[in-house]
């Protein structure tokens, strides 16, 4: 695909400055860049690669002042790296542009599959699915009985969603996700007999805007619902249990866990590797910082840190003292053997 920096500049408002008829059909990073390929110049680090691109076209901001001449046509914008971001989020759609439904999909008499909705090869769209307009259903996806997912909604490949689910409008699930599989649910039968499995008959919520990683995996409710709130964000490899709810706008970077009937609050961050125990409370707009372990209820508005997770000031001095351990060890040992002396 080729784009003309004309067409570019009108897009994001721009001014051309040096060649005006150049075309580009690919974007690239300025120390990377490459004939017929458009860059940005955002950060002042990078200022030097600019007079050696090799890119045709690099987005600048309009106060860039050039101390030697440039190859490349600049476009000179308010600010280079929206701007940037927007051609990667056009670049994207374009890329992701699919429609129409393959002929050898599964879809079920029964199923009702919006407007311009796009279904790939050797996708199951089970008995009474409800798929909204716009919807994107990749090739390999399962989408069991009875589950409804709203408009402009992106299913990647190879998602599996159980049955009797709800996804809302303008999701994304990436490839490999799991939702509405069974929670751990198993009641200990004693001595040698093991355990016998407790069926898990509730479901999974998924709210609008929510973004779920590459093989992720969110468990149905025992009872009721697994509700995941509008505008959450949930990186690659989480695992939410059973019976959780996550509040609205709360972002889970990769590796976190949350356990059975937890509930985690709106506007939290969750950073890499955090383990959550079951039926605890964390409140509104925590931080919970990478590696941490929760286990007890948490109030709003407050950073923590550690296992078991502290509020992350008394953390910190913690590991100072930790740090220090094996000097206070000698110091103790020494007093110890003057005192015996005496």
């Amino acid at each position: 695909m080729k784009f003309e920096a004309v067409e570019i500049a009108q897009m994001l408002q721009g001014t051309l400055e040096g060649d005006t008829n150049i075309s580009v059909s690919k974007l690239c990073k300025i120390e990377e860049g490459e004939e017929g390929g458009l860059s940005f110049l955002a950060n002042s680090k990078y200022t030097h690669y600019i007079y050696d691109t090799k890119a045709s076209l690099v987005i600048v901001s309009n106060d860039f002042v050039a101390e030697r001449p440039i190859k490349a046509t600049l476009l000179r914008v308010a600010n280079p790296y929206m701007a940037f971001a927007t051609l990667l989020a056009a670049y994207n759609e374009i890329q992701l542009n699919k429609s129409g439904i393959s002929e050898n999909a599964f879809i079920h008499p029964s199923a009702k599959i919006g407007e311009n909705c796009y279904v790939g090869d050797f996708a199951y769209i089970g008995e009474n699915v409800k798929i909204g307009d716009n919807t994107k259903i990749y090739p390999q996806t399962y989408v069991g009985d009875n589950t409804q997912i709203g408009s402009k909604t992106t299913l990647f490949a190879g998602v599996k969603v159980y049955s009797n689910n709800m996804i809302g409008n303008d999701c994304i699930l990436h490839a490999g996700a799991v939702v509405g599989a069974d929670g751990f649910g198993f009641a200990p039968q004693g001595g040698e007999e093991g355990y016998s499995k407790v069926a898990q008959i509730g479901n999974v919520i998924i709210e609008d805007n929510v973004e779920i990683g590459a093989n992720t995996c969110i468990d149905r409710a025992t009872l009721g619902s697994t509700i995941i709130r509008k505008g959450v964000k949930i990186d690659n490899l989480c695992q939410v249990a059973h019976n959780v709810v996550v509040g609205e706008n709360t972002a889970m970077a990769s590796q976190t866990g949350i356990a059975g009937s937890s509930k985690v609050g709106k506007n939290c961050i969750l950073a890499g590797q955090v383990g959550v125990v079951g039926h605890i409370e964390v409140g509104d707009r925590v931080i919970i910082g990478a590696q941490s372990g929760v286990t007890r209820n948490i109030k709003s508005d407050i950073t923590i840190l550690g296992s078991p997770a502290q509020e992350v000031n008394k953390m910190r001095k913690i590991y100072v003292y930790e740090r220090k351990l094996e000097d206070m060890e000698k110091r103790i040992s020494e007093l110890e053997k003057q005192l015996k002396s005496k």
